[in-house]
């Protein structure tokens, strides 16, 4: 029996051709859609996983009020860490301070590599349980020398020889001893670019700050990461926590501490006053619904079409009905029918996705593939080709099974003026989804453009960012002066922070008229004198920092914002106290956006400050070749710095990096937006031939009447351009609740003009009738002579 119906369903596929090759391509496609997003999905719920205590691995955070809001941040005091290790020790598994570390120089001879890495505490390495290659977890950190490299870095620095116990140099003065080689972490793990561990004992000898940190319970610079004990309830740790730090600092400051746990890093990341408010999850979500809709899609092309065709079927119906077929024989027989052409389009979906692989990761960011070897697998292929195949089937199946026999074999069968309905409301879905999904993909356009055209205060056009290195300590001027002397340079400035963020937030700043209870919060960066001319930030009152003036040492500049923070007015030339140090206000900039574009300006406060200043900004020369420049610029920096790479980054480069997670999400949405409107025109493009079909006989009649192209085009057309206008009438409300939703997770928002709406409603409309025009037009072109012979 099962071998008669798969017969039937190829020969009903193979006399049926166009509308057999619309099925497929349709469903193709949007399995195709469908498995793509699964597995980026899949990516994304998978992350951190690949660590064995992934549930009760968590992060220190910490909940402070300043400025009259409560702000989340997972930088935390050392005490607070030796308070948890000391006195919650039942409580943890382990625990460990770390500082991520952007930008260490590892040397092995010639061979010089610049990668992100991290200061840790010997239990760290076992707490992400780490694959160690050589070396063991005992021993790996334990010496304040020693070096953990991953795989790849040992790779790079020592080839195919054995790395353990080989000395390498760091930043050019420290020699590290290679005391262990961990395999690589996968694509999707918070630490994937952490490519070497070092002894958080090195740190503290390399940096004598941070033993003066380790009794400042408001220094805020560290992270501390734990793992509870196997028995414990994450949540009630947490809670126990909560309050290690509030009878060390002030109360208003209602300093409160969590556990962040590592299966939420990732998709949730977000925080408003103190609460978790989601984060990447919301784009898990959205793709996911996109996913449904695509399938749900290409699946009501299959009903549509198989219905339509119900009259060309209905003898088939009658006489099985009439031999003794029962309802169910039938139903079983229209399903597998369904069954088999997914199975033709699984095959197709499958090399699809094979083909667009590799441009959906670089277009994602991803490094997904297809898990041949996972049974999970191809269990959760066959059975989503299962459901496709049934979802896509069932309504056909039901409907051409319940036909009347004796009316079909008498010939008194018709459909009914009902029978279209169902079509017709399939349609419109398909249509609502459609439209939504262009408006969706519009606003989403139009928020980072406006997000991208707000005015950053400073010039970034030609300017480099450059790691201060060892070698170039205190070598300021000089290497400005040469810098200068090339011609290829307007100005060079250091500091302690870049154009494109704030590293340091800071309080302790008091000034005459500020509210004793309240506690400022101000981003801080110490700077050069010529910083300001180096970026071409813009002065709004008073002056820039000069070396004419030996007491700006003890002077601040501040942004617009950071003014309407303290209250003050004409605040040029007043004294704030920071530390209980008086600073003279010589200077107010216009705000610039140095951190997220779609958030508003941080109130910041720039100082004078060498010392602090860690970070290189050179300013290109704007009418020499950049090319030429930059050659220009690496032989300076090569002439005091020979052993260090010249790495640098561009300001705009950076600055746009701020929009790629959007611009990411924005390309997707565009792309598979694209394909649910393809595969509704696919079976627009079907239905539309077969209504021709079935006309044809109409459409002869009023030609011979003398109907015109033009007349017949319109007739043959404007069912459809009625339901897509319904369509557009269903969607807008829609997708402006939705995106009113998204869009007001962004305090920098555009807002949602109407003119969009217009243009997504003409869009579908044009798209429409250019789908259904060519059959439309086909039929109407028609000799009426062929048509009418037989009648």
């Amino acid at each position: 029996m099962l071998r008669n119906y798969v017969k039937i369903a190829l020969r009903n596929l193979s006399k049926n051709k166009v509308y057999s090759f619309i099925n497929i391509l349709g469903l193709a496609v949007g399995m195709a859609v469908a498995m793509l997003i699964g597995l980026w999905i899949y990516d994304e719920l998978s992350y951190n996983k690949f660590h064995k205590s992934y549930d009760r691995i968590a992060q220190l955070f910490i909940n402070q009020t300043f400025n009259g809001s409560t702000g989340t941040s997972p930088a935390v005091s050392i005490p607070s860490a030796t308070e948890i290790k000391t006195n919650y020790a039942s409580d943890f598994k382990y625990a460990s301070l770390a500082s991520w570390s952007y930008g260490h120089l590892l040397m092995n001879g010639e061979k010089r590599i610049n990668k992100e890495g991290m200061y840790v505490e010997p239990v760290f390495p076992q707490m992400l349980s780490l694959t160690m290659l050589k070396g063991d977890y005992a021993t790996a950190l334990k010496e304040p020398a020693s070096i953990l490299l991953s795989e790849s870095m040992a790779k790079a620095l020592f080839g195919e020889q054995n790395p353990l116990n080989k000395i390498i140099r760091v930043d050019s003065k420290n020699d590290m001893k290679v005391t262990g080689v961990f395999e690589d972490l996968p694509f999707n793990s918070d630490f994937y670019s952490v490519k070497f561990y070092m002894p958080w004992s090195a740190y503290r000898a390399e940096n004598p700050w941070v033993k003066d940190s380790e009794q400042q319970w408001s220094n805020h610079s560290f992270q501390t990461f734990v793992q509870v004990v196997d028995q414990a309830d994450m949540g009630k740790v947490s809670a126990k926590i909560r309050d290690v730090e509030k009878k060390h600092t002030s109360p208003q400051e209602n300093p409160e501490y969590f556990l962040h746990p590592m299966s939420r890093w990732h998709l949730y990341s977000d925080f408003k006053e103190g609460k978790n408010t989601g984060g990447a999850i919301q784009f898990v979500w959205l793709f996911a619904i996109i996913g449904v809709f695509v399938l749900l899609l290409a699946c009501i092309n299959f009903m549509n079409l198989s219905t339509a065709r119900s009259e060309k079927r209905a003898k088939e119906v009658g006489i099985r009905k009439a031999v003794g077929s029962l309802r169910q024989q039938l139903i079983t027989q229209f399903l597998s029918e369904s069954i088999l052409v997914v199975c033709f389009a699984l095959i197709l979906s499958i090399l699809l996705v094979l083909v667009s692989l590799s441009a959906f990761n670089d277009l994602s960011g991803k490094q997904v593939s297809i898990p041949y070897q996972e049974p999970l697998f191809w269990t959760m292929l066959l059975g989503f080709s299962l459901l496709t195949g049934l979802l896509s089937g069932s309504y056909p199946a039901l409907y051409l099974s319940s036909f009347n026999p004796l009316a079909v074999l008498k010939g008194t069968f018709r459909v009914g003026r009902w029978a279209a309905v169902p079509r017709k409301v399939l349609v419109v879905v398909q249509f609502t989804v459609s439209i939504t999904l262009i408006i969706g993909t519009l606003i989403v356009f139009r928020q980072i453009q406006h997000a991208k055209n707000r005015p950053v205060g400073y010039d970034r056009q030609g300017l480099l960012q450059i790691s201060l290195t060892s070698n170039l300590n205190n070598k300021y001027d000089l290497l400005r002066d040469d810098l200068l002397k090339t011609g290829a340079v307007y100005e060079m400035s250091q500091s302690s922070s870049p154009t494109t963020g704030v590293w340091s937030n800071q309080i302790g700043f008091d000034w005459e008229g500020k509210d004793p209870k309240s506690i400022p919060l101000f981003g801080v960066v110490g700077c050069t004198h010529h910083f300001g001319k180096t970026i071409g930030w813009q002065i709004k009152e008073g002056r820039d920092f000069s070396r004419d003036f030996s007491t700006d040492t003890s002077a601040f500049v501040l942004n617009e914002a950071a003014v309407k923070l303290t209250g003050l007015k004409n605040i040029v030339g007043k004294t704030i106290r920071y530390n209980e140090k008086p600073c003279t206000v010589v200077g107010v900039v216009k705000d610039m956006v140095m951190e997220s574009p779609y958030k508003p300006i941080k109130p910041t406060i720039f100082m004078v400050n060498y010392s602090w200043a860690n970070l290189i900004n050179v300013k290109l020369m704007p009418n020499v070749p950049v090319e030429d420049a930059l050659k220009k610029v690496e032989t300076v920096f090569k002439k005091h710095d020979a052993d260090s790479p010249f790495d640098f980054k561009f300001a705009d480069e950076e600055y746009d990096a701020k929009f790629r997670a959007e611009e990411r999400i924005g390309k997707l949405a565009r792309i598979f937006a694209v394909l649910a409107i393809f595969i509704s025109c696919l079976g627009l493009f079907g239905l539309a031939s077969f209504i021709a079909e079935q006309r044809i006989k109409e459409i002869g009649v009023r030609k011979v009447l003398g109907a015109s192209t033009l007349n017949l085009w319109g007739l043959l057309s404007i069912d459809f351009v009625r339901l897509v206008l319904l369509s557009f009438l269903i969607a807008a409300p829609i997708a402006y609740y939705s995106l009113s939703e998204w869009l007001g997770s962004y305090e920098y928002r555009t807002d949602i003009s109407w003119w969009i709406f217009v243009v997504s409603g003409i869009g579908a409309t044009l798209i429409t009738l250019l789908t259904v025009s060519f059959q439309a037009i086909r039929a109407a072109l028609m000799n009426p002579v062929k048509s009418l012979r037989a009648e």
